[in-house]
């Protein structure tokens, strides 16, 4: 197969090929590897290559849904044993995993042929890319921007056409934010669909999911099929979809009635890209028969937005004192914004903690109520488009002083001078309506409905009521019937 061909036709269809015999997984690794050769020094998408294991794995006898599909796990909470997962950090480079995770072995059984790691910030813990350990990662769509985080390595190398779809995960926007920077798909599952064992059971206090980005809707549709069901570590055993979802795609999802804001506490005044996104979509549906209507934001965003950087700051002050006693590290193993956030996460008391977990029942309701109007949230993805590599890094000076307050353990004055404000405030003000789906549990999908008259990707994003992944994969295939976003290829592809 030549790389032409490669290059158009998304997972599924690579499967169809392979199981014909009209080609080979060993031709389309080869393709895959001959991409990765080309392109990755220009985006930097993937930090670890593991051919051999991948020829290896070629040898053998390939079976499922995917089989011979080249494949690419993200650096982080993917492992294979024996295999580094840095997780983005100093501390953990080179480390070998001990076992490996439940999604790798389904990810396996469904025939993928695993050969690198794609890149991630320190913990997955930003919306951008650029973490130390590995140097930024770019957007094909402009080498001067990101491709979002933290699955942007993901997102990177699936826009690059270097495979058709990629690992992801998402705590708080990590699928949704890379897809929409890229011009992608980007599914989130709801909570508890998707297990994180044998090690994890809900990490994040249940906000992280896994799921994938992708070209084509039904390449998203067939890898939640291969991913969903609990293993021996989840706390729960939710409803899995009573078919395959890749199954219904085709039927429509009936008439549809859809709300939509642009409005956000975080940032009061949207980017004209962002409502010229939404309003595009409005316009899209309304011609495809779907009730579509402005309403108010269902939730107190700022207060969400407190309660989703609290439980971020005492999850990083977790790992770091998990990576310290594993490793030996000391503070030089990670980077300065991960040890503010682990500062302040110490700083968070229990009462505290147990309040912002409780709260999430006042974002669920609030949510709940409007999907009992409407069967659907439609927002931006993004608040502004793709930013520019470097944007969100502290100034020089500001880093010195926040250096000196760490070593002397100030995390109060930290506060009172405004520095963790302004570095929530930096990080959040460009993607404010990713995490509501995650604090609230509920499945949303990133689309590639709108470019910039620069040619950036818009994404716009869909949240739904429990259990709505079909309805959302369903609507995202009529829209991409309506208006095919394939057939759009990146600067670097």
């Amino acid at each position: 197969m030549d790389e032409r061909a490669y290059t158009e036709l998304d997972g599924v269809g690579l499967a169809e090929g392979v199981r014909s015999g009209e080609v080979s997984a060993a031709e389309l690794l080869d393709v895959a590897r001959a991409r990765a050769d080309r392109l990755n020094a220009s985006i930097n998408a993937i930090c670890l290559r593991l051919d051999e294991r991948a020829g290896e794995q070629i040898k053998g006898s390939l079976s499922g849904p995917f089989a011979g599909v080249p494949f690419l796990l993200k650096d982080l909470h993917q492992d294979i044993e024996g295999v580094p997962t840095s997780a983005g950090c100093r501390a953990l480079a080179g480390r070998a995993a001990q076992q490996t995770s439940t999604v790798v072995r389904r990810w396996l059984s469904a025939g993928l042929v695993i050969f690198g790691k794609t890149t991630t910030p320190e913990f997955g813990s930003k919306g951008v890319t650029e973490a130390e350990l590995f140097g930024p990662t770019r957007n094909p769509w402009d080498l001067a921007r990101t491709p979002g985080g933290s699955s942007g390595g993901a997102a990177a190398a699936v826009a690059a056409r270097i495979v058709p779809v990629a690992a992801a995960s998402d705590g708080g926007g990590s699928i949704r934010i890379p897809a929409a920077c890229t011009g992608l798909v980007g599914l989130k599952p709801g909570r508890g669909l998707v297990p994180f064992g044998p090690s994890d059971s809900e990490p994040l206090n249940g906000l992280a999911t896994t799921g994938v980005v992708s070209r084509s809707v039904r390449d998203s549709a067939a890898m939640l099929d291969v991913l969903v069901g609990p293993d021996a570590m989840s706390p729960f055993a939710p409803e899995l979809p009573g078919r395959p979802l890749l199954e219904a795609l085709d039927q429509p999802p009936g008439r549809l009635r859809i709300g939509f804001t642009m409005q956000s506490a975080i940032r009061p005044t949207p980017h004209p890209e962002a409502v010229r996104a939404v309003e595009h979509a409005a316009v899209l549906l309304t011609d495809l028969g779907h009730e579509v209507e402005e309403v108010d934001p269902p939730h107190d965003d700022a207060q969400l937005a407190q309660d989703f950087l609290t439980i971020w700051c005492v999850h990083q002050a977790i790992e770091i004192v998990r990576v310290k006693r594993e490793t030996g590290s000391g503070d030089d193993g990670f980077e300065q914004d991960t040890r503010v956030m682990a500062a302040l996460g110490r700083a968070v008391s229990g009462v505290e903690l147990q309040a912002t977990d409780e709260r999430r029942r006042e974002h669920i309701a609030g949510l709940a109520r409007l999907h009992g109007t409407h069967d659907l949230l439609m927002t931006p993805t993004l608040g502004e488009p793709p930013i520019r590599i470097g944007a969100l890094e502290t100034p020089g000076p500001v880093r010195a002083i926040t250096e000196g307050l760490l070593r002397t353990r100030t995390t109060r004055v930290m506060r009172l001078g405004g520095i963790v404000d302004r570095m929530a405030q930096r990080n959040l003000a460009w993607v404010p309506y990713t995490q509501l789906a995650n604090i609230t549990g509920r499945p949303a999908i990133s689309l590639p409905l709108h470019w910039t008259p620069d040619g950036l990707p818009m994404g716009v994003q869909f949240i739904g009521r429990l259990r709505a992944e079909e309805t959302l994969l369903r609507l995202a295939r009529q829209l991409e019937q309506a208006a095919p976003w394939a057939a759009r290829r990146p600067n670097v592809s």
